[in-house]
């Protein structure tokens, strides 16, 4: 199998993919959104027939002085705002640019205040659930995993399955901060939803692979090498899991070019966590049981 015999081409790759994404997530870093640094959420309805477009109504609040808000249409009229800590004068201000881009009337229904006590108690619960998915995902492959014992530990297959899902992790994040230079997207709670779904994906991609792995070492015991095996494995699930991941990739791209304007952001970002998740399935785990199988065999020796 290719990515066997080039590894060591795979693994640079990811490497260098993972320490680029830390270094945008670290500097600039993401823009939170609302959610997680406090604002104010208002929804408004208008009269049935006169409401305006979503690029209208964000003209119309970037010329009032609002840039930096985020429109989502709810239901059949209503409008929801999503836009930092405002004043009751700034309220107003949007009220009246609202109304008077329609003809129709224009009705408050609802105002909600996100303090930075409640943004920051979020972004803790995020990072909680983000860490409690992984540290399970270990745990269950470990289990899965305890009756194969040789060449490579049990264990082993849930550490290098933490090191792909960071990196599923990182790669997203870090295009996230590009992609949100460029659109002005933030990170809320959708951006967390992608993620933990990129989670998912990924490791049980991962497992297939692993799975076929231990198949294939009960099946060929003392007659092929584990670097063979390894590669027999990628062979048999390559398709499989190519495959899937286009279609998946297939029903992004429609969502993002023909879905409404709230879950472009939400698509995209899942769009480059599944092929980054494909990608270290594929390129980055199997090869990395190839280097620690091979270490141990080194060490063997010496510990006799």
């Amino acid at each position: 199998m290719f990515i066997v015999r080039h590894k060591n081409i795979f693994l640079g790759i990811g490497l260098f993919l993972t320490l680029v994404s830390l270094g945008a997530i670290v500097r600039p870093g993401l823009d939170l959104g609302i959610d997680f640094s406090g604002g104010t959420l208002i929804e408004f309805s208008y009269q049935a027939g006169f409401q305006p477009s979503v690029e209208n109504l964000r003209e119309t609040l970037a010329e009032a002085g609002f840039e930096r808000v985020i429109v989502q249409p709810t239901g059949e009229n209503g409008i929801l705002l999503r836009l930092p800590h405002i004043s009751d004068a700034d309220r107003q201000k949007i009220s009246t640019a609202l109304s008077n881009a329609s003809s129709g009337s224009v009705t408050l229904e609802n105002l909600t205040s996100i303090g930075p006590v409640i943004g920051s108690e979020l972004k803790r619960k995020s990072i909680y659930a983000i860490t409690g998915v992984i540290l399970l995902i270990v745990l269950y492959i470990t289990y899965a995993f305890r009756k194969v014992s040789q060449p490579v530990m049990s264990w082993k297959y849930g550490l290098i399955a933490v090191v792909t899902l960071l990196h599923d992790v990182i790669v997203p994040s870090g295009f996230y901060v590009l992609y949100s230079s460029l659109t002005g997207a933030e990170v809320d709670l959708l951006f967390v939803t992608a993620l933990m779904a990129v989670l998912g994906f990924s490791v049980h991609d991962t497992i297939i692979v692993f799975d076929r792995i231990r198949e294939n070492l009960a099946k060929n015991v003392g007659r092929d090498s584990f670097p063979e095996i390894v590669g027999k494995s990628l062979r048999e699930t390559f398709t499989r899991s190519v495959t899937t991941s286009f279609t998946v990739v297939l029903t992004l791209l429609a969502l993002i070019f023909f879905g409404g304007p709230q879950t472009v952001h939400f698509s995209v970002l899942l769009l480059v966590g599944i092929i980054a998740g494909t990608y270290s399935s594929l390129c980055i785990a199997s090869p990395l049981l190839i280097f620690m199988e091979a270490r141990q065999r080194r060490s063997s020796p010496r510990r006799s």
